[in-house]
């Protein structure tokens, strides 16, 4: 079993560093080693899953093609520059919300260099809301109903009778609190702007020199990116009233699975868009969400398909090694989940690849939700694409890489939000179970 695991850690590891589809592919080696080389029996690819995440990516990409996501951007520079002040507060809300209605990270993108600006004009170190603003669009992905780690975890529980509503009442209020957490140290990271011996050294060679007097973007709000925006939402708060009402999928005598309600709702949704704003098809599959989630669908079918394959063919080996100390501390697997986090930089491939253990060992399925939010490591190594963008919008240069390479911008705002989160799910599960 040992040396099965060792194949799966470096088909891992090697396929994070080739990024893009590479960890997919990689998980795609791996299985045929284990496969071919060890003789296990493949378990089933997880179709419900990719299938779900196709239909959510599709909607989102819709309306990043009609003019949506330009829109939400748009909407939030707005309210930053009319609030500079209060930027490191806002920044991480923002882009949570836009995490959580898209259901990716990947949307904090367009918004990160207004963050970086409006917080240089302002006087304030860039580094406080940039940090927190990028693992708070980590975070949310663990609270959106329709992302593609919620989406996996939700078909993993749903043997336990265990609805979205449930997974929701507790990840919503947990990723906040330790958001809000994170904030309360941002605001008192480094130095302030004006005594930053980088930011100084860049002020005196004349960087900001042919800086022109900033203006607010004047963006043409069109009827049919808002309408975007709304069919989506609309599709999305129809799925969190499905997943929280039995009755309601109840069609035929019989009841219509949440795979399949999403899958209904998403394709329609981005039906509906494409109909309603007149927009290309095309130009929908080009656009960086679109081409993102992808990635992500590559990744789980193999990653996913591995990880079942390794556990479900070394289950005795497992339970018998390790489901004495995980049963009688349960919050071990917590960090199980986020050191996988690290390697795999993904929630929704680390959802897929590990909690199917946590289930086997017997771990309470509240403790699992609970525990949800530790998916959310991959800050860790400040090479994750939102991280990196993070820095370089930055020109300030006080959102950094440290001489340690961990002691990043990121570290410690990512770990005080992740503690606070899960301890504040352990305190919902046992006030609500």
């Amino acid at each position: 079993m040992l040396i099965q695991f060792l194949f799966v850690l470096v088909a891992i590891i090697i396929g994070a560093r080739l990024q893009g589809i590479g960890l997919g592919v990689m998980g795609g080696l791996g299985l045929a080693v284990l496969v071919f080389g060890f003789g296990l029996e493949p378990t089933s690819p997880p179709i419900d899953v990719m299938l779900m995440i196709v239909a959510v990516i599709a909607a989102a990409g819709c309306m990043q093609a009609a003019g949506g996501l330009d829109l939400m951007v748009s909407l939030a520079e707005k309210l930053l520059r009319e609030h500079p002040r209060r930027i490191t507060l806002l920044s991480p809300i923002i882009t949570y919300l836009f995490t959580f209605v898209a259901g990716t990270g990947h949307v904090a993108y367009s918004v990160l260099p207004v963050i970086a600006e409006v917080a240089r004009e302002t006087k304030i170190r860039p580094e406080r809301p940039l940090s927190i603003a990028v693992i708070a669009s980590q975070q949310a992905i663990t609270a959106s109903p329709i992302s593609a780690a919620t989406v996996a975890l939700l078909s993993m529980l749903s043997g336990f009778n265990i609805s979205l509503l449930d997974i929701l009442i507790i990840t919503i209020p947990s990723t906040l609190v330790g958001i809000l957490l994170g904030v309360l140290f941002s605001m008192r990271m480094g130095k302030e702007l004006h005594e930053d011996p980088e930011y100084l050294r860049r002020l005196n060679i004349g960087m900001f020199n042919q800086d022109k007097p900033s203006t607010r973007v004047n963006l043409k709000i069109k009827s049919k990116a808002g309408l975007s925006v709304l069919l989506f939402i609309l599709a999305t708060a129809l799925i969190i009233l499905f997943g929280s009402m039995e009755s309601l999928r109840q069609i035929g005598g019989k009841s219509l699975n949440m795979p399949v309600i999403i899958e209904i709702l998403m394709l329609s949704a981005a039906a509906l868009i494409l109909l309603l704003t007149r927009t290309n098809g095309i130009k929908a599959a080009q656009g960086s969400v679109f081409v993102a989630g992808m990635q992500a669908v590559v990744a789980i079918f193999g990653i996913a398909w591995m990880g079942d394959t390794f556990i479900n063919g070394n289950m005795s080996q497992l339970q018998a090694s390790i489901e004495g100390v995980v049963t009688s501390m349960p919050w071990i697997f917590g960090i199980a989940l986020f050191v996988m986090s690290i390697l795999l930089y993904s929630q929704a491939a680390t959802v897929r690849a590990l909690m199917p253990l946590g289930i086997v060992l017997g771990i309470s399925p509240w403790m699992l939700i609970a525990l949800f939010p530790t998916v959310n490591g991959y800050f860790f190594l400040p090479n994750y694409p939102t991280v990196v963008a993070a820095i370089n919008f930055d020109r300030t240069g006080t959102t950094r890489i440290g001489k340690w390479i961990v002691n990043h911008s990121f570290m410690l705002p990512g770990l005080i939000a992740t503690f606070g989160a899960v301890c504040t799910g352990l305190l919902l599960i046992t006030l609500l179970h």
